[in-house]
């Protein structure tokens, strides 16, 4: 099958359900889920990239090796739909819509940036995409991600809220207090947690208790929870199409324990030392989330190598025009330090 273009929207990637594949999903979600998880992973490189040439100032946490969890999850929202996350956040930017171009601009503090340069890589929103940041501080966007969905409660309307945050900040209190109030008022909200294992820099197993179920403890307020691949894109949107369903009939939050992993340290800063590397290679070889999707494509012949060569070079040619942007696009004036401080309702 041939691909005219690596650009498939989420509305045509929504298939007939008729038309599935092997996979469980449709040939136009399979190579959906490729490019934006390509996109993903591509985009980070690149930033990373430019941290280690001075570009990037401050902290960088790159979402490589998890693209599958925000990608598995957008292919089951809908417009309307919030999300809300933590510093690691450049993926959910992207898979929420956000142009490539504004993101990186962010990243190097560019007045053509999603937040105009005064944001960076940490705390980036959209109003239009209904994506409420990138938060610094661990576990604090949690309460807020509740907020939004009392919100959509509040205005009558049928939209969810979705909720990101890691298997360290699972331990900050805010986010039971979070779970106990959501609970008893049944909002709309999904509480997905990235459990890649090592937090900043501690095994789970070293600094969590029952660290292998951190969704279980959801039962304590009567909050369904699954643990899901983080891994294989299909099993999240399948999780995801569950989790939403039950938001949306208004039977209250639901929890997701995503099982993934992040290549990369902690920060770019982070040098990973917690760990060999020969597991993350053993990770890399047998559960990729990008290479499980394309071995998928490529045994289904639902594309060609050539269809998927093209699609990289259309993915890098967007990462090679947003960072070309992000590296000559002025630095915001001074006067700007005093602005966008208070909404104008």
């Amino acid at each position: 099958m041939a691909v005219k273009s690596a650009y498939i929207s989420k509305k045509a990637a929504k298939g007939e359900k008729a038309n599935l594949t092997n996979s469980g999903f449709t040939t136009e979600e399979e190579l959906y889920a490729y490019r934006e998880m390509l996109l993903i992973r591509r985009f980070e490189e690149k930033a990373g990239q430019l941290y280690g040439m001075g570009f990037i100032g401050g902290f960088c946490h790159l979402y490589i090796g998890q693209e599958a969890v925000v990608v598995g999850m957008e292919m089951a929202q809908k417009d309307g739909d919030a999300v809300i996350t933590s510093y690691r956040d450049h993926g959910h930017m992207l898979a929420a819509g956000m142009d490539p171009k504004g993101v990186m601009a962010e990243l190097t503090g560019r007045k053509g940036g999603l937040s105009k340069g005064k944001g960076g890589s940490m705390h980036m929103f959209s109003k239009e995409k209904q994506f409420y940041g990138g938060h610094g501080i661990v576990g604090a966007q949690v309460p807020l991600g509740a907020g939004l969905a009392f919100a959509n409660q509040y205005r009558g309307n049928d939209n969810v809220s979705v909720a990101y945050f890691g298997d360290g900040a699972a331990n900050q209190g805010q986010v039971y207090e979070t779970f106990n109030m959501a609970s008893i008022w049944k909002l709309p909200v999904i509480f997905v947690i990235e459990n890649n294992r090592y937090a900043m820099g501690t095994a789970a197993t070293r600094s969590t208790a029952v660290s292998d179920h951190l969704g279980a403890r959801g039962a304590a307020f009567g909050i369904p929870y699954e643990q899901v691949d983080g891994m294989d894109v299909r099993a999240v949107r399948d999780a995801a199409d569950r989790a939403i369903e039950h938001c949306r009939a208004g039977e209250g939050p639901y929890i997701l324990e995503m099982k993934t992993y992040r290549y990369r340290g902690h920060s770019m800063s982070d040098p990973a030392k917690y760990r060999s590397k020969e597991e993350v290679q053993k990770m890399r070889e047998e559960h990729d989330p990008i290479e499980q999707v394309k071995a998928r494509i490529l045994n289904a012949k639902l594309a060609t190598e050539d269809d998927l060569k093209k699609i990289d070079a259309e993915i890098r040619a967007i990462v090679t025009e947003a960072a070309e942007f992000a590296q000559n696009d002025p630095e915001p004036d001074p006067s700007e330090l005093y602005t966008d401080i208070y909404v104008n309702a």
